[in-house]
């Protein structure tokens, strides 16, 4: 299993994310970014345990401001 972990309070709301792997990522009403079937965690982050990372390598290396990392 591997893990995506979102920063969300480092998201500039660029969409870059979303526009590469739309079936994980969203952009929420507050114009930053929701990583789907995430958990929030006490530091403020978003976990998903994934079989496979799939395009989300693709989101992690567009963003950015290097919100999303993965971990294998």
């Amino acid at each position: 299993m591997s893990k995506i972990i979102l920063e969300r309070n480092v998201c500039i709301g660029c969409g870059s994310c979303q526009a590469v792997c739309p079936k994980y990522w969203e952009m929420a009403d507050d114009s930053k970014v929701n990583l789907l079937g995430s958990q929030k965690t006490e530091d403020e982050k978003y976990n998903l345990k994934v079989k496979e990372i799939g395009c989300n390598q693709d989101a992690a290396d567009t963003c950015p401001v290097q919100c999303i990392h993965i971990e294998k």
